[in-house]
């Protein structure tokens, strides 16, 4: 799933391409909006909030959040699309530029009074002008005895982060991700260090992980084979799912009880 920064990168992108300039055809390949026409509408904006993606006109928000598979790319008009039109579920075209989003797991038009409504729920957006470490470091307490890389993936918490970044937030504070928060050593030098990371993804791209997709690879730190591992993980709904974390046996000790793997399945 795109994490904080591919959502953020991807917004200034859009923004590049649209922001001040007015729409000359709307696409909206999903039944709900099949009969919109945003033809005329002048694009004052384009932001983005945690994984969620704004799209602005004076009136309204195009609301967009890419879930599994999802992309946005921004093509010359009349240029060849790069992935098949069939997958295509938005578009939106002025004189000189059309950004068309694939595989959108969510395309909502709310009013711009009722943006809000999309991201009140969420924790502190790690990108964002407001980002705020206290209120994040107070929603993780809340759940004191919740495994630090579950609750690092629970975006009601912090905005922003997926299982790349919970990965590589880990390994770089030396926790193991089962890990419970209330015996995380310090915090809110996590959550610190969680916005750092973040921050030099989106804006020293690319990127180089130190663990995520490196299972049996030396870690660069003390040169042990990097393990992966199956942790539950909390979905938007509210139901568990599990998914691989990586981390190095030796920089990352487990705590006394609660390691990942405990079903016995591994991703390795």
């Amino acid at each position: 799933m795109p994490e904080g920064d591919t959502v953020y990168l991807a917004a200034a992108r859009l923004r590049s391409a649209l922001a001040g300039k007015t729409l000359i055809r709307s696409d909206f390949r999903v039944p709900r909006y099949a009969t919109l026409d945003l033809s005329g509408h002048r694009v004052e904006s384009v932001g983005s909030y945690g994984k969620h993606l704004f799209v602005r006109t004076d009136t309204l928000s195009i609301h967009t959040h890419l879930k599994m598979e999802g992309t946005w790319r921004v093509y010359r008009p009349g240029q060849r699309w790069t992935k098949p039109g069939f997958t295509a579920r938005l578009v939106l075209a002025t004189s000189d530029a059309e950004a068309v989003g694939f595989s959108l797991g969510l395309v909502q038009v709310l009013p711009r009074a009722e943006e809000h409504t999309a991201t009140d729920h969420l924790g502190p957006d790690l990108l964002g002008p407001k980002w705020d470490s206290g209120e994040a470091v107070r929603r993780l307490r809340a759940q004191p005895e919740q495994p630090i890389g579950l609750a690092l993936l629970d975006q009601t918490k912090l905005a922003g982060i997926g299982n790349i970044y919970r990965s590589e937030i880990c390994f770089a504070r030396q926790v193991h991700p089962a890990t419970p928060v209330e015996a995380v050593a310090d915090l809110p030098g996590l959550v610190d260090t969680a916005h750092d990371i973040l921050t030099r993804a989106a804006h020293q791209p690319p990127w180089r992980a130190a663990v995520y997709g490196r299972q049996r690879q030396p870690c660069r730190r003390c040169g042990t084979a990097i393990v992966v591992r199956m942790l539950g993980s909390a979905t938007s709904s509210g139901s568990a799912a599990e998914r691989g974390i990586y981390f190095c046996p030796r920089c990352q000790p487990p705590p006394e009880t609660g390691t990942p793997g405990q079903s016995g399945r591994s991703g390795e």
